[in-house]
């Protein structure tokens, strides 16, 4: 946290000066500029306590001194801006993991991909709009996929789908349209994937079956230690499958806990909406890339962590047409790699 001087006004943000400075001559590359009236500076400040802040309109201009079309006209300038900036920055680079071996041990050579996940943002829809998108909860949100990488970096997000869509419709269509440019695994790698996905070429899935557990809070309701540990190779595999899955929750619990406006939304159009959660993640990633020194990414650095605010996972374990033919693609070579890798954890 920091003490800004913007506009002749001292303002308190969750962004270090150096770092602000940088992201100023950023957004003068991908295309906001100075107006008569105002500079860069503040209009990113402007932008940043609303989003890192959840300021909302009236405040903004009781800060800024500026009318309320002012700040919502600039809002949408630095918000085109940083939307420009997440289609450089939300991408798979090619030493997405390098030193994970000697920051996360544990994680390496077993496991050598990224994790494929979704979570929920809360979404302001028109009354005619709200019954699709609401959610376990009881309140609209929009559905977001991501992929993350061990360094909590997004390299993958497509927003903006409704509640009631399943994640196997949504992970087959991302597969399947190039426009999207998904980051397909890499030669010899893959992506580890929910329970809810299906195991094939690429993308890691965990054992399933009704005596075989997968999820942490499952190995930690036994009564005694022997109770609680893992039970031969196949739970051991989905013990360090299911434990790699926390750095999806402290990728969207780092992201969500520094920017407000992740928890309340809003009134903005859909598309707007939208466009706030991809900056959203830009802003993350550019943060992770510049600030080496970080509370919030200090924090998600203990694997206990547990993210602090509220949010959910898609938990859909609907099947339907896709998620069949994903089946009907399972590669035996894959089937093989799971078994091999598992019985290597098992001899650890």
């Amino acid at each position: 946290m920091a003490l800004y001087r913007i506009a002749g006004k001292y303002i308190l943000m969750y962004y270090e000066k150096y770092l602000f400075k940088e992201t100023c001559h950023l957004n003068e590359k991908y295309g906001l500029k100075p107006t008569r009236g105002m500079s860069i500076h503040e209009m990113l400040g402007m932008f940043l306590m609303t989003c890192a802040h959840g300021a909302g309109n009236r405040m903004i201009q009781d800060i800024f001194q500026h009318s309320g079309e002012t700040v919502h006209r600039h809002f949408h300038s630095v918000l085109k801006a940083v939307s420009k900036l997440a289609t450089d920055i939300i991408k798979l680079h090619l030493n997405y993991n390098d030193g994970v071996g000697a920051h996360k041990p544990s994680y390496m050579p077993i496991f050598l991909g990224l994790y494929w996940s979704s979570t929920h943002v809360i979404a302001r829809l028109p009354q005619g709009q709200q019954i699709p998108n609401i959610g376990r909860k009881g309140y609209p949100t929009q559905n977001i996929f991501a992929v993350v990488d061990f360094n909590i970096w997004f390299t993958f997000a497509w927003a903006g789908w409704e509640e009631a869509a399943h994640d196997s419709r949504i992970f087959g269509e991302a597969l399947c349209r190039s426009e999207l440019n998904f980051p397909q695994p890499l030669r010899n790698k893959y992506y580890l994937v929910n329970a809810e996905y299906a195991h094939m070429k690429g993308y890691m899935a965990p054992y399933k079956g009704d005596n075989v557990r997968y999820h942490l809070p499952n190995f930690r309701r036994g009564e005694t230690r022997q109770l609680r540990e893992p039970r031969g190779h196949i739970e051991k595999s989905n013990y360090m499958h299911s434990s790699c899955r926390n750095i999806v929750e402290r990728t969207f619990g780092a992201w969500k806990a520094r920017l407000s406006i992740l928890r309340d939304m809003p009134y903005y159009n859909v598309d707007t909406q939208r466009d706030i959660v991809l900056a959203t993640m830009a802003i993350h990633n550019y943060i992770l890339k510049k600030c080496n020194v970080d509370d919030a990414f200090q924090t998600t650095e203990d694997e206990r962590y547990i993210p602090s605010v509220d949010f959910e996972f898609s938990t859909s374990s609907s099947t339907n047409n896709i998620e069949e033919n994903m089946e009907e693609q399972s590669d035996t070579y894959w089937m093989g790699l799971r078994d091999m890798i598992a019985n290597e954890i098992g001899n650890v």
